[in-house]
């Protein structure tokens, strides 16, 4: 099997560059490429075809958890189209947002010492879950309409996002091991 290193991650698993998409006819055609290209494959090949297929199982598996994944194939649509992201130096944000953020950031951080600790992490949750998801929503929104540049912003904000859930996934996990 040749693999074309120069084709952008959806060509890689013969898929349309949407964001929009069946995740599912994604996962069968990573198990499809990993079948073909595994290095275990190329075991009693010679050096330079065993090397090739690390290259090219590493290239699929990045591609895979790239796409997999709504928010890193947002921003993989971004690259696609020229746009960077560069959290250390693209500071502005909308202030409402921002408002929204330290709102939540303020609510999680008073989840320990709220009277039900878990009912207020779980309302925290369901805000940034639809926040999330509303992320996700409006860029596809912008994404469909190509206006990239409300893309762009709609991931920035979005990344914020994931973030604090992942803060709220340690703070969870913080306090179940506090139970036990």
């Amino acid at each position: 099997m040749q693999l074309d290193f120069s084709n952008n991650y959806f060509e890689l698993f013969e898929l349309q560059t949407v964001f929009d998409m069946d995740v599912s006819v994604l996962d069968q055609r990573f198990q499809q490429l990993q079948r073909v290209l595994h290095p275990d494959k190329f075991a009693s090949a010679s050096d330079a075809e065993r090397r090739w297929s690390v290259q090219a199982a590493s290239r699929v598996n990045e591609a895979y958890q790239t796409l997999k994944q709504p928010l890193k194939r947002a921003n993989y649509l971004l690259e696609l189209q020229g746009l960077m992201l560069n959290e250390e130096t693209d500071t502005q944000m909308d202030p409402m947002f921002l408002m929204e953020q330290m709102e939540l950031r303020e609510a999680l951080g008073d989840v320990e010492s709220a009277s039900d600790p878990f009912a207020a992490l779980d309302k925290v949750s369901t805000q940034l879950g639809s926040q999330i998801s509303d992320s996700a929503d409006a860029f596809l929104a912008s994404a469909t309409s190509e206006d990239w540049s409300q893309a762009r912003t709609i991931v920035r904000q979005w990344q914020f996002l994931e973030k604090l859930r992942q803060e709220t996934k340690s703070l969870e996990a913080r306090l179940d091991d506090a139970e036990t």
